[in-house]
């Protein structure tokens, strides 16, 4: 699919942990950002429930959340993201958090900001109960604009039985060209990608980091006119 990467300058990130960032848009990120685009993130929480302290251990419970804020910041900055919005929510928590808050909170970033393109999780297919909670609650309030005010929604799905459920994902984004910003995103992020084999093996050849991270795949989420 070609795209005209011009066409988005105001780009809404919604997500619920540092690092999905990294993993699901960076690349992506990177390229609207190099084309001129203003990309705000908003993060939920600071993954301070995260079961990775790094190897060997450099965090504990109590450091954990300002250590992952700073791997964040670290992260933004190897995307190029200048406008980083913590909103403050409780890491594996999202999908008990109170909707109208939450709802307000993403309602309020969509009417400061008029983004043409917001980025989140596919409700439903995504995983992790904060991935699905997040995405929901974007894709909630987002139905509640009129029709022709709605941005659009790039979705990410994790869940292995997305294709049989959504179709394959019809967004195809090449970012290999931004290969060193997504990597410098994926490691800015130490306490969770030493964990993560499919960084920590440091002898990736160039192929194999392309057919790994070279792509990123999004599924445009399709509302339901209501009549």
């Amino acid at each position: 699919m070609n795209h005209n990467h011009a066409e988005h300058q105001r780009i809404l990130v919604v997500l619920p942990h540092p690092d999905d960032e990294s993993f699901v848009a960076s690349g992506t990120l990177s390229m609207y950002i190099a084309s001129g685009a203003e990309v705000t993130y908003a993060c939920l929480t600071l993954g301070e429930m995260g079961r990775n302290m790094g190897i060997p251990p450099f965090a504990n419970r109590v450091t954990l959340p300002a250590i992952r804020k700073d791997e964040l910041a670290a992260s933004c900055l190897a995307i190029g993201i200048q406008d980083l919005r913590m909103l403050g929510f409780h890491d594996k928590m999202i999908e008990f958090e109170d909707e109208d808050l939450l709802d307000s909170q993403i309602m309020q970033l969509l009417k400061e900001l008029t983004p043409s393109l917001v980025i989140t999780f596919y409700p439903g297919y995504s995983v992790h109960p904060d991935h699905d909670a997040t995405g929901a609650a974007v894709i909630r309030t987002i139905d509640r604009l009129p029709a022709a005010e709605r941005p659009l929604v790039y979705c990410s799905a994790f869940a292995s039985n997305r294709e049989q459920m959504i179709g394959k994902a019809d967004v195809t984004i090449d970012v290999t060209e931004f290969l060193a910003n997504k990597m410098a995103s994926i490691q800015a992020h130490r306490t969770q990608f030493q964990a993560a084999e499919l960084v920590g093996n440091q002898d990736l050849t160039e192929e194999e980091m392309r057919r790994r991270f070279g792509t990123e795949q999004f599924w445009t989420y399709r509302f339901v006119e209501s009549s």
